[in-house]
């Protein structure tokens, strides 16, 4: 057994649970430390860690049958097996918990999430390293493999030690900064002192005929570090957008390796613990005695394994344990962290597949899948780059494994689209090669006509899947892709972002009232007046209903849906959200977003459609009206897009229950 089966095991058995410090107590027991050591650590008195270290003793020797101390508890547990009624005891508690602890898979598993997944001995040994005076961790992974998940969890070890700590995105550098070394050095240190609250003293410690790599280090000398008491963990997050300069990678990582060197000499420089967080190899010129990456502790997180895969099922509450449905799972996700995840939330959530583990499979590869949203970001990144999707295609096709171009192949690793064994490059997963062979259509022996094929498929294959058919206006799908793009470009350039979300007032009762072909007609016209609106305040004469694709290919006989109207002066987005739910996206201020949705509403009553339903009275207007729920946010990097739809969409549904046919801002 493990000690999390044993906690695990106390928690579904024990009436009450477990208390933090009964936990804390098992799990620093099983590491082989001693009642002080936890009372230091945890801050508890030493009587009081004592006193429940004796109760927990009593309990696991009452529900074990047997004599359970601190001695031997590690050596006595860890010989046992969970047998059947262990098993079904953790089933149903897994069972009763998924119902109300269910997360949806999207960044980090956070601390107290039943759901992360130990891959031993990794944790420990990070663990381990970060304590280690003048460390080196190097964590490498495709992206969705759980870096982050990791990292989190390493820096709440290192709080719990009551070591200081700073965690640094380099995606949050400006272009300009990453174009220039002592730019870049001078943000570097500037924001490690912010995150220290510690005020920044460049100037003080800065020496032009030094150079910026000597008065970096300086600073972190005689500055940072000598203002700390205890160690500082520092971790450098997506290290990879530094890796794409050819003047600052070679400089940062010889920096990194010079400091972990002078911690052998010099006292100061032990304090120093970094973390390199990245998902693809460096691909610029570095000599080996320069390089990080031979120093320290170096991980790779793996794939899960089927035991892991069948404990994750096993904490969803699905029975699992004759392996089967973890072999069928694991043939077309081959153990992906972040896949294995998806699926198990919708086996047992409410999407319409619990348990249909069969029906989830078939589906996986379509655009009917729980995973076309995470398909459809690859098909627009492989999109924009010809070379990388022909790339890719070689692999797909490949009967056993290609080899491509380093650069083009640590790109794929990094998006997590291959499998790099040395210069062998197969595709992650089967899910992959299936969705991509049937949209990534290269002819290889037409090699100059293979990029403007490529980009008419894709052009194609993104009217099709970005339809509402009824309305015209693009979906949900395309434009939740496009949030996602718009928010991005928002946060570079700090620019506002609104969102409106616009739902026809019991159209449901208008439907059923008037039938299905005048809910039709009446959304189509709804959706037209919605577009005219848009059109009418935020276009120009140069704008027309139909989307407009920067650079189209040549001889193209697509035509393209309405509801995008963005050019070079104006970019918004008019989709259908739901049934009767259309949302407009603009990178507008709060008070235009605010005017548009009260001229939607008001032309939207203008049309005086009819309605009468005698079942129901207080009617806002004899006539159909909509509600509008609208936000605004200037979006940074530590926000996501969902603040900005879960603000409109309470919104909305506050102008519903303040009486309807009304604007609400949210």
């Amino acid at each position: 057994m493990t000690i999390d089966e044993v906690v695990l095991l106390l928690k579904a058995s024990q009436a009450t649970g477990l208390t933090t410090l009964q936990e804390i107590v098992l799990r620093s027991a099983w590491e082989g430390k001693t009642y002080t050591n936890v009372a230091v650590e945890s801050n508890y008195p030493e009587d009081r860690v004592r006193k429940v270290a004796a109760d927990l003793w009593q309990i696991l020797s009452d529900f074990y049958k047997e004599s359970i101390n601190q001695s031997n508890f590690r050596e006595t547990l860890e010989n046992h097996r969970l047998g059947k009624a262990h098993q079904q005891l953790l089933r149903e508690f897994n069972q009763a918990a998924t119902a109300i602890s269910l997360e949806f898979p999207s960044g980090p598993v956070s601390l107290n999430s039943r759901f992360y997944i130990c891959r031993p001995p990794i944790e420990e040994l990070a663990y381990a390293e970060i304590a280690q005076p003048g460390s080196v961790i190097c964590i490498k992974a495709p992206k969705k493999m759980g870096k982050s998940s990791l990292v989190l969890r390493l820096l709440a070890r290192a709080k719990k030690q009551n070591f200081r700590t700073v965690s640094l995105d380099f995606q949050q550098a400006d272009k300009t900064v990453l174009a220039n070394l002592e730019k870049f050095l001078r943000w570097f240190c500037a924001n490690v002192s912010r995150e220290l609250q510690l005020e920044p003293k460049l100037n003080d410690y800065w020496d032009e005929e030094m150079g910026s790599k000597v008065s970096c280090s300086i600073y972190f000398q005689n500055y940072l570090l000598s203002a700390l008491e205890t160690p500082l963990v520092l971790v450098l997050n997506e290290a990879d957008w530094v890796f794409d300069s050819q003047e600052i990678a070679p400089e940062l990582l010889s920096l990194v390796r010079s400091w972990h060197e002078q911690a052998k000499a010099v006292e100061i420089w032990q304090k120093l613990r970094l973390v390199l967080v990245y998902s693809t190899e460096i691909i610029v010129p570095i000599k080996l005695t320069q390089s990080p990456f031979n120093i320290g502790l170096p991980i790779k997180l793996p794939l899960f394994t089927k035991e892991q895969v069948q404990d994750l099922a096993q904490r969803h509450g699905l029975d699992w344990t004759d392996g089967k449905e973890a072999d069928n799972l694991m043939a077309m996700l081959g153990g992906h962290p972040y896949l294995v995840r998806l699926a198990l939330y919708h086996l047992v959530g409410k999407g319409g597949l619990q348990g249909n583990l069969k029906q989830l499979l078939q589906q996986a590869p379509t655009e009917s899948g729980i995973y076309h949203e995470h398909l459809r970001q690859y098909i627009l990144a492989l999109q924009n780059d010809p070379d990388l999707a022909a790339a890719f295609y070689r692999v797909i096709n490949a009967k056993n494994y290609v080899k491509l171009e380093p650069a083009l192949a640590y790109k794929l690793q990094g998006m997590g689209l291959i499998n790099l064994e040395g210069d062998r490059c197969t595709p992650t997963c089967e899910l992959y090669r299936l969705y991509f062979c049937e949209y990534l259509k290269i002819n290889e022996s037409c090699n100059n006509n293979h990029v403007e094929r490529l980009q008419l498929e894709n052009q194609q294959l993104f009217v099709f899947s970005s339809l509402d058919e009824l309305t015209q206006l693009v979906n949900r799908r395309y434009f939740q892709t496009s949030l996602q793009i718009e928010w991005q470009n928002s946060v570079s350039q700090r620019t506002p972002i609104s969102l409106i979300l616009c739902d026809i007032d019991y159209f449901k009762i208008y439907n059923k009232t008037y039938g299905v072909a005048a809910g039709d007609r009446c959304l189509q016209e709804i959706a037209n007046t919605i577009c005219n609106c848009v059109k009418c305040l935020l276009g120009n004469s140069s704008f027309s209903f139909s989307r407009k694709i920067a650079n189209p290919p040549t001889n193209s006989s697509a035509t393209f849906p309405k509801g995008d109207f963005r050019d070079e002066n104006s970019e918004v987005i008019v989709a259908r959200y739901g049934g009767e739910e259309f949302v407009i996206l603009a990178k507008i201020d709060v008070a235009a977003a605010m005017y548009i949705a009260e001229y939607i509403r008001e032309e939207i009553k203008a049309l005086a459609i009819q309605c009468k339903y005698p079942s129901i009275g207080g009617l806002p207007a004899p006539v159909l009206t909509v509600s509008l729920g609208v936000a605004s946010i200037i979006p940074a990097v530590e926000t996501e897009p969902a603040n900005l739809v879960n603000a409109a969409e309470k919104a909305l549904d506050r102008a519903k229950r303040q009486g309807r046919d009304r604007v609400v801002l949210g």
